[in-house]
């Protein structure tokens, strides 16, 4: 949903044959084998909000897409809309000020709900399936020039990267937190009397450290908590994304 002084967005249709092409089926370990699963990916985040009419069709969108190989699928609620009848409990202003930044970085005049940003650099409307799979297409995670493993032992992470590409002389590491799914029933608002299942409803993210690429990286940081893990490599905060690599 795009601010009333912004350019109305048209609603793409949404249906399950469009989804089916972003599934790919995927054999998942049981037990303590499930929680150290380790996946590279296409960094994928949903900018949502429970206060917006058009985004349950990105999140519909994003959830799907999350079941592929090579995605790590993210939503990033925002609070901007909260004034309009419901208070997104899910948001952060963090979100808000991610999303800014990008804006800033692409010289946009404004932000809305859904936007979807794959990769840190090609932004769209979240709710359109084929964009998102061309999006995703076009920027493999098996292109990234930084490579990225976790190992978790306890209550502290691991994390060593290495630039195998074309990479700038210093670069951030983030670590993101999120839920798989969270149900919300809307009393109020665009969305009212609807019940909406979120995925990864990310829950913290924190810029853990800076990296001079010109040597290898080997950096441990505290967790807590059974959450899956992120650790994202990106230029700045709302630069291109140079690897990414979720444990859970």
């Amino acid at each position: 949903m795009r601010p009333a002084f912004a350019k109305p967005l048209t609603r793409p249709m949404f249906t399950g044959a469009m989804l089916s092409g972003l599934v790919v089926a995927g054999l998942l370990a049981s037990g303590t084998a499930a929680l150290a699963q380790q996946d590279r990916g296409t960094l994928v985040e949903l900018f949502t909000s429970q206060g917006c009419a058009s985004c349950p069709p990105a999140d519909e969108l994003l959830a799907q897409m999350d079941k592929s190989d090579g995605v790590i699928a993210l939503a990033l609620h925002v609070d901007y809309w909260d004034y309009i009848g419901w208070v997104d409990d899910l948001a952060d202003p963090a979100f808000t000020a991610r999303q800014r930044k990008y804006a800033k970085a692409w010289s946009a005049k404004t932000v809305y709900t859904p936007q979807m940003v794959v990769a840190g650099v090609d932004e769209f409307v979240g709710s359109l399936p084929m964009r998102a799979m061309d999006s995703v297409a076009a920027h493999p995670a098996s292109d990234d020039p930084v490579t990225i493993t976790l190992e978790r032992a306890g209550d502290e992470l691991s994390i060593a990267a290495q630039a195998v590409g074309p990479v700038p002389d210093h670069v951030m590491i983030q670590l993101v937190r999120y839920t798989p799914e969270v149900v919300r029933m809307i009393e109020r608002g665009e969305n009212a009397g609807k019940t909406v299942i979120y995925s990864n409803v990310v829950t913290a993210w924190q810029v853990i450290g800076a990296w001079t690429t010109a040597q290898d990286l080997a950096l441990h940081v505290p967790v807590t908590g059974d959450e899956p893990i992120v650790v994202i490599v990106q230029d700045g905060t709302s630069g291109p994304v140079l690897g990414a690599v979720r444990l859970r």
